[in-house]
């Protein structure tokens, strides 16, 4: 006599009783599965077309942010600041034109990228654009469509007074394969 495989197994055969329980676990399973649900707006459907998206980050502000740059006794004054997504992320960044609130004189302004990651208590710094020690001031500036543009005002000599920049120039900053590439060109004319 050969002996099978598989072993015989008592429950092989149903009774009305295990349908019922079955039944029973399975309309226990919806109905717990119907109080469960996902919060509509965030819930993916497939083929249900785009998915309502979280609210948009805000962008990092500028008030207490260490810039680098040196006002000795006088504070650090931010002048203007724009904000946009300029490297696509899909969190926007604040760029902001900076000096030192000297009573007198055209200080140098700085121009600084700053963001702040999701749970940061404070933005950072990450790009500086335009550095105070190039003795340059910022008058139009803005941030559209992930450009960054400014006016430069200048100096063509050291004998030229802080007060009175002579050269005018226009720049744009575009971030590019992890930099911001500063691409209109940088020649300078007189004011």
């Amino acid at each position: 006599m050969q002996q099978s495989v598989v072993p015989e197994l008592a429950h092989t055969q149903t009774s009305p009783i295990q349908w019922v329980a079955t039944a029973t676990a399975i309309a226990g399973v919806v109905a717990l599965s119907s109080l469960a649900q996902p919060d509509p707006a965030r819930a993916a459907q497939p083929g249900a077309g785009p998915s309502t998206a979280t609210a948009p980050a805000a962008a990092p502000d500028p008030t207490g942010v260490d810039f680098p740059i040196v006002c000795g006794p006088v504070k650090v004054l931010v002048e203007k600041k724009a904000s946009g997504d300029l490297d696509g992320d899909g969190r926007p960044e604040t760029v902001a034109v900076v000096r030192c609130d000297a009573g007198s004189g055209t200080p140098p302004s700085g121009v600084y990228v700053l963001t702040q990651a999701e749970g940061a208590q404070r933005p950072r710094v990450v790009a500086t654009l335009i550095d105070p020690k190039d003795r340059l001031s910022v008058t139009d500036f803005a941030v559209s469509d992930g450009d960054v543009t400014a006016t430069l005002l200048g100096y063509s000599s050291a004998d030229v007074p802080s007060c009175c920049p002579d050269l005018r120039q226009n720049a744009k900053w575009q971030w590019k394969n992890g930099a911001f590439i500063r691409s209109t060109p940088s020649e300078a004319r007189g004011a």
